[in-house]
Parts: C-alpha cells; structure tokens; sequence
C-alpha cells in the first residue's frame, strides 16, 4: 500500500487548489482558512483521544506549531490570498511548483541529505516542465497576473519548503496525529488575527462554500496532511520534494475540467516532461546484485 501513497498525496494536493477557487467568491481567505484550521484541529483533537495518541513534549509541540505557521498559516493563506485577487486556480499551482528546487536546496544545507546528479537532473527537468506549462500564461491580460498576486505566490514557495525542511528535522518523531494537531494550532494562530485584524469576515453560505470547506477540511486537512507528514518522516525531502512538480499539472487538468482554464498543446507537453523529471528525481538506485555462492 506504501507505493500508492506519493501518487495519491499528488491527487489530494492538487484538489486544495481547486478548492480555493470554490471558496474565494464566497469568504474572505483568512477567515475562511482561520475556520478550516479550527476545524481541523477540533477533529485532530478528538482523533488524539479514541487513538490514545502519544502527548509530544512542549518542545516538539513548539516545532510541530512552528511548521503548522509555515505549511498551513503561510502556505495556505498565501495561496487562497492569490486566487481570492485574481490568480487563476492552475497558475497558482505552476508558481507553487517551483517549491521541488527549494526544498532540495535547502535540505542539502540544513539536512545533509546528498543529492545524486540524477536527483538534480531530475529536478532541473520537472523545473522546465512547469516553465513550459507557466510560460502561455505570461502577458495574458487579465490573467490575474500582478506584483501583489506573484510576491503571494513567491511566498508560498519559500514557506511550504521551510515548513517541510523545518517538520523533517524537529517534528518527525512524535506522533503524527498529535503532531498535525499541533500543526493546525499553528496555522490557526497565523489566520485567525489576521482575520480579525484586517477581514470584514463576512461569509456568503451556499452550497459551494459548504462543499469547498468539507472537502478541504476532511480532505485536505485531514487525508493530504496526513500522508505528507508520512512522506516526511520515511522519505528524503528532495524526493518528497519532487512530488510537487506533478501537482500543477494534475491542478490544470482538474482547472480545465471544473472551469474551463484551457491547456495549450505546449502546456501538455510541460506536462509530460515535468512528469518524466519527477520519475528521475524520485527513482530509487537499485542495490547491486549479490554474486551467487559457487
């Protein structure tokens, strides 16, 4: 069942994206995020409880916020902040996807982790896959294309590679569901005064948003989350890592299906050759042969 989880982590991923584009008509995105955090943390909580998860030391419990601010509160709020002024829901995932590069780089400083030639041609080959799906976009007008929505979607890069390379080195040994409590502890307290501060908080309930919040909160929040911090723990970041250059293009396809966002031949074939550069970057060497006793 272990080999199934990159692939399905990389479907789950790519529905926040169109979840975002659901909701942002409706909520403003911090105090839409502030409530799924809540939420989430609630369900989290109880989670703890029937599975008599393991408590984390405040240490580990500080960490486990730390990345939460990073991968839920920044991540996310950048992210829902973009598509809320305009970026469209496929292009916010290409500039995201840019998060592999980031990752590898920072883990080899921060981690150690050694990355092979064939992990770097791997990353270099998905980073010209997503330029190539990214590149029709440029110059559009009213792409939703702008300094304010881009710097959003810059950000994001940098903290859901800082928030992974942070949750591999401190908050990988505790227990995951006690862990991604935390998590979402954090991320609340990054939404939630910002909501307050700077949101009118008005909510327009329809059956949109209620459906956006659900598959997001029970989906995402739950089933995604889960699977990376299990991504996390067993695997190498640059590997982990990789897995992100897959989601624009699972993101664009589900964009073009739900609402229209066309594909370009061009962009088809970034498509393809993003996926082969994940297949480099996360492909494991095979162990030599051991010669047979004579």
């Amino acid at each position: 069942m272990k080999r199934f989880i990159p692939s399905l982590f990389v479907v789950l991923w790519a529905t926040g994206f169109i979840g975002a584009r659901y909701a942002m008509p409706w909520a403003e995105p911090f105090t839409f995020l502030g409530a799924r955090f809540v939420i989430a943390a609630v369900i989290f909580a109880f989670l703890a409880i029937v599975l008599h998860a393991r408590r984390l030391p405040a240490r580990t419990a500080c960490h486990a916020m730390g990345a939460g601010v990073l991968i839920h509160g920044v991540y996310l709020g950048g992210t829902f902040w973009a598509v809320r002024h305009g970026m469209p829901a496929g292009l916010s995932a290409l500039v995201a996807g840019l998060q592999p590069l980031v990752t590898a780089v920072m883990a080899g400083q921060l981690l150690g982790e050694k990355i092979q030639p064939r992990h770097w041609l791997g990353l270099g080959i998905g980073l010209a896959g997503v330029i190539l799906v990214l590149w029709p976009k440029f110059g559009v007008a009213g792409s939703g294309i702008t300094p304010a929505t881009l710097g959003a979607s810059i950000c994001v890069v940098l903290a859901i590679s800082a928030g992974t390379i942070w949750q591999k080195r401190h908050g990988s040994g505790g227990d995951l569901v006690t862990g991604t409590f935390w998590q979402y502890v954090g991320g609340a307290a990054v939404a939630v005064p910002i909501a307050l501060l700077f949101e009118t908080r008005t909510v327009v309930f329809n059956g949109e948003l209620v459906f956006a919040m659900t598959w997001l909160v029970l989906v995402l929040s739950v089933g995604a989350i889960f699977l990376l911090m299990i991504l996390i723990r067993d695997g190498e970041m640059s590997k982990v890592g990789s897995l992100f250059y897959l989601v624009p293009a699972v993101t664009a396809l589900m964009a073009w299906a739900l609402f229209g966002e066309t594909l370009s031949p061009v962009q088809i074939v970034g498509m393809a050759i993003t996926t082969l550069g994940v297949g480099l970057a996360t492909a494991r060497a095979q162990a030599p042969t051991r010669a047979r006793a004579s």
